[in-house]
């Protein structure tokens, strides 16, 4: 879906470089001079500001560079980001701003490379000027680089720090992470005048740190080791300066390592250098970082032998109109009245399932300049939905919230959450009603689930619908359970399941199996055409050959019932004089004339 690359500003790389090679001259962008407006909006640099082009392109066969054929060099860039769903493409010259002769922004350690400054310069680009990247967020700039998936977690807030089980299964997930190629970073959380202050155990404040390995690590010497099988676990962080590592357990000269035999440090890398790379103990990382940012490259190639993801994207914007039925900005659920008017996505789970929701909007930082650039308070909530839903959501009381992401004014917003099979509506939104913008939603799951938007409220007025009828009345059926069903094998047990039937349409629950006190929490919608018919509802035995009735309950289903809980007798087949059979099945129905009650 994202494989076309699109030029940013409509600037194409090879036709630019051609013409800048015809012409015999260095490649100028137009679109970002080396001007003050490139620089910053708000806060001059401290200094007189010079672009120069590098004298020298290290890694010159990626950089195009011909030290025999300088006349091929025409001093342009491109780089690739993942924008809002699609590749960009932005072209750069390789003019550099210097103070004093120094690069001012991002530079390396090597004094002749510049490929990391050319970037910065692409992205900054993207970003309206260089100023427009302080104080932005590690994760998204994964994201942006990537493509991937990012899932913030606080250190300091979650249960990490006082609960080993939590931290163990944090330990596994960022293992499975890092060994399937994403992307962690952590940080400590810093006030203003904190930024990059060093602590005593090395750490620096307000400073992204990346994570380059998270590993169990064999402890003791020799065969001993091998059998006693112990274990630590470690991750390592690597500072981007290159210097000014951890000092506590673990750190490179640490007594620690001296449980680890010489073949083991080996393989590790464990080296005694002020590079800025160190490991630590995973527990004290988490008692000491408050942030971390763990990006997902979400695998969704149908041949491969890593855990493969199926993906759904959807497109949309937080819209306003004065009629209720079409406004799309209805705000968080705070706002009971106007939530269920925001954009609303339905998916299908076919087994329980883990899945992966981000919502992402705009990014806002190009707007920055002009005062603007403030991320919206975004965030959704899940809802578990009738089997058979086909329109839009509009009662919150008669369905089942699941799950609820965290409002924040990031950029985006992730969730991930087991949950069993069954049909779900999804509905992103901003915190307040009617705040616009454009967002991104994205699903992953074990198998397709079929994501998409729900567009209508109730069923089309179609030319024939004069001759077929049209729905005159909608009823929601909800199934909770059943009690004291009958046995049906010799261990005194049964595997039921119940089926909802209406005119002709209806809807089959899961088997709950061994059991004769079944939870079925099953839900069936149906747009009636004819009131008179009554709702059905069946229990059955699942049997290899033959499944078996149970019982069943017949509902007029009426604008009378109350939508309160209600247990009802289960009966042979035959009507209301039909004799009872054992059980009672609990219920509650809702019918409405309104087609847009629920």
């Amino acid at each position: 879906m994202f494989s076309t690359v699109v030029p940013y500003k409509n600037q194409h790389y090879s036709e630019l470089k051609k013409d800048c090679l015809e012409h015999k001259k260095l490649f100028e962008d137009p679109e970002f001079p080396c001007t003050n407006s490139s620089l910053y909006y708000r806060t001059p640099l401290p200094g007189r500001v010079e672009w120069k082009r590098p004298a020298v392109i290290p890694n010159w066969k990626e950089q195009e560079w011909d030290p025999k054929h300088p006349e091929y060099y025409a001093g342009i860039f491109h780089f690739q980001f993942w924008i809002f769903g699609e590749w960009t493409d932005v072209v750069v010259d390789d003019r550099l701003p210097t103070i004093n002769g120094k690069l001012i922004y991002c530079h390396s350690k090597s004094n002749n490379e510049f490929w990391s400054a050319l970037l910065e310069k692409a992205y900054a680009k993207l970003s309206g000027c260089y100023e427009s990247l302080n104080g932005g967020n590690t994760g998204d700039a994964v994201v942006d680089f990537s493509g991937a998936v990012n899932e913030p977690i606080s250190l300091e807030s979650g249960p990490y720090r006082t609960d080993p089980k939590a931290r163990e299964k944090l330990f596994s997930d960022l293992m499975t992470v890092y060994d399937r190629g994403g992307i962690i970073s952590c940080s400590i959380t810093a006030s203003p005048h904190e930024r990059e202050l060093r602590l005593p155990n090395g750490l620096v404040k307000g400073h992204a740190y990346s994570v380059t390995a998270v590993r169990r690590v064999r402890l003791g010497h020799g065969l001993l080791a091998f059998f006693k099988n112990d274990t630590i676990t470690l991750i390592r962080m690597r500072n981007p300066w290159g210097k000014h590592e951890w000092n506590g357990a673990w750190s490179d000269s640490s007594e620690e390592w001296q449980k680890v035999g010489s073949m083991e440090r080996s393989k590790m890398g464990v080296t005694v250098e002020d590079d800025g790379e160190f490991w630590m103990f995973f527990d004290d990382w988490c008692q000491n970082f408050t942030d971390t940012d763990v990006c997902r490259l979400m695998n969704t190639s149908v041949l491969s032998v890593q855990k493969s993801w199926c993906e759904g994207v959807c497109f949309s914007s937080w819209t306003k109109h004065t009629e209720p039925l079409r406004n799309r900005c209805g705000g968080c659920m705070n706002h009971r009245q106007t939530f269920l008017q925001n954009p609303q996505y339905v998916l299908d789970l076919q087994d329980e399932d883990e899945l992966l929701v981000c919502l992402q909007q705009r990014d806002m930082k190009i707007h920055r300049p002009r005062g603007q650039g403030e991320n919206l308070t975004i965030g959704f909530a899940i809802f578990k939905v009738e089997l058979n839903r086909k329109y839009r959501m509009h009662d919150l009381i008669t369905q089942q919230n699941v799950a609820t992401s965290t409002y924040i004014n990031a950029r985006s917003v992730f969730l991930r959450k087991v949950l069993p099979k069954g049909r779900y509506v999804i509905i992103p939104s901003t915190f307040r009603p009617e705040v616009l913008g454009d967002f991104m939603l994205r699903v992953y799951t074990d198998k397709d689930c079929g994501c998409r938007e729900l567009d209508l409220d109730k069923p089309r007025v179609r030319c024939w619908s004069s001759f077929v009828g049209y729905p005159q009345m909608v009823t929601q059926i909800y199934v909770h359970g059943a009690e004291g069903l009958e046995n049906q094998d010799s261990n005194g047990g049964a595997d039921p399941y119940v089926i909802i039937s209406c005119e002709s349409s209806s809807v089959q629950s899961r088997i709950q199996n061994d059991t004769r006190d079944p939870l079925f929490d099953v839900r069936a919608i149906f747009y009636r055409k004819k009131p008179n018919k009554p709702v059905t509802i069946q229990v059955w035995n699942s049997n290899a050959v033959k499944d078996q009735f149970m019982g069943q309950v017949v509902l007029p289903a009426t604008l009378k019932d109350t939508a309160e809980p209600q247990k009802v007798s289960l009966k042979k087949k035959g009507g209301q004089t039909a004799e009872e059979m054992p059980g009672k099945i609990s219920i509650r129905v809702v019918t409405s004339r309104e087609l847009t009650a629920m």
